[in-house]
């Protein structure tokens, strides 16, 4: 495309539809981008200034297109994506939830049943431990129909999943460090319990930590349930064998459930270093039957406080990287 075709184009432009076209947008605003840079441009001071102008317009007008609109939302694109949605940094430490399918609208609604029930019942002192629910509401799709669920979560800075973890230590992690993870693990657990919530997914992905500060968030409540009743998925591409029995073979779950699965990811997390006592402990959480497991996170926090006493004596703070 010559610069004067492009300037005609954009001049005469009125729409969207009329500047980028409707078949191949994107190659259209290419075109118009290498008609119109600046540095392509002829010597003719007049020409120089309206294709300026031009590309000015264009580019602006590209970058309006890209940006979405949900509710009060202004969206760019994912920070972040999960199992299920993507995840929207949209400024004031907020993440805006978006599930890719509306199929999913139900385990988005698990998650904020989940987030609400526990902000009412739980512990204030212990909401940190989980994600705060800011915002939540429906959004059709004007152009498809669809309606999908959104939540808003409030967010904090420097969190980073266990899986992160594991790779910067692959030959596992000191016992020492793995203790403060685990332990308000089963504080994140204990709040959620004692409101009667299952998390269901407690898996590497979805536990967060702060290694500075030692603060651990449990995130992704969307697989959440009632205690007594089952768990609504699992996981999608995520190996079976994390979870306890009770849940592919949709049986009733419990706190054992979502302890079972925290034993598991720190089991994992120190690999060969485990000491065996803390091995034990973490093998006798792991019962095959739901109701040989503890169920209640607070005394099983108690009884790992005293094995690692046994173990180091009394606790002290132990700085933590993830560059070792």
């Amino acid at each position: 495309m010559r610069t004067a075709a492009a300037i005609d184009l954009v001049t005469a432009a009125r729409t969207d539809a009329d500047l980028f076209g409707t078949d191949q947008p994107a190659r259209r605003y290419r075109e118009l981008v290498a008609a119109l840079h600046p540095d392509r441009l002829p010597a003719d001071p007049g020409v120089r200034a309206e294709a300026t102008e031009a590309f000015i317009h264009v580019t602006t007008r590209w970058r309006a297109r890209q940006v979405t609109v949900l509710g009060d939302y202004r969206l760019d694109q994912p920070a972040h994506s999960g199992d299920l949605a993507d995840l929207y940094d949209v400024g004031a430490d907020r993440l805006l939830k978006l599930p890719r399918q509306p199929a999913d609208n139900d385990l988005m609604a698990r998650e904020a049943h989940a987030l609400h029930t526990i902000a009412e019942r739980g512990d204030p002192r212990y909401l940190p431990y989980v994600p705060r629910l800011v915002d939540e509401f429906p959004h059709r799709d004007a152009a498809t129909g669809a309606e999908r669920r959104i939540n808003v979560l409030a967010t904090a800075p420097g969190l980073h999943d266990l899986d992160e973890v594991r790779r910067a230590y692959p030959d596992g992690l000191d016992a020492r460090d793995v203790a403060w993870m685990w332990r308000r693990l089963l504080v994140a657990l204990g709040l959620a319990h004692s409101a009667g919530i299952v998390h269901g997914a407690v898996l590497p992905r979805h536990v967060l930590i702060e290694p500075d500060a030692h603060g651990v968030v449990l995130v992704d409540w969307c697989f959440s349930a009632p205690a007594g009743t089952t768990i609504p998925a699992m996981v999608p591409g995520h190996d079976s064998a994390w979870y306890p029995e009770e849940v592919p073979r949709k049986r009733q779950c419990g706190p054992g459930t979502d302890i079972a699965m925290a034993s598991r990811c720190m089991s994992w997390l120190m690999g060969s270093r485990a000491p065996r006592e803390l091995h034990a402990f973490a093998q006798g959480c792991r019962q095959r039957s739901l109701d040989a497991r503890p169920h209640d996170a607070w005394r099983l926090l108690r009884e790992l406080d005293q094995v690692l006493d046994r173990l180091y004596g009394p606790r002290t703070f132990r700085p933590f990287t993830l560059t070792p």
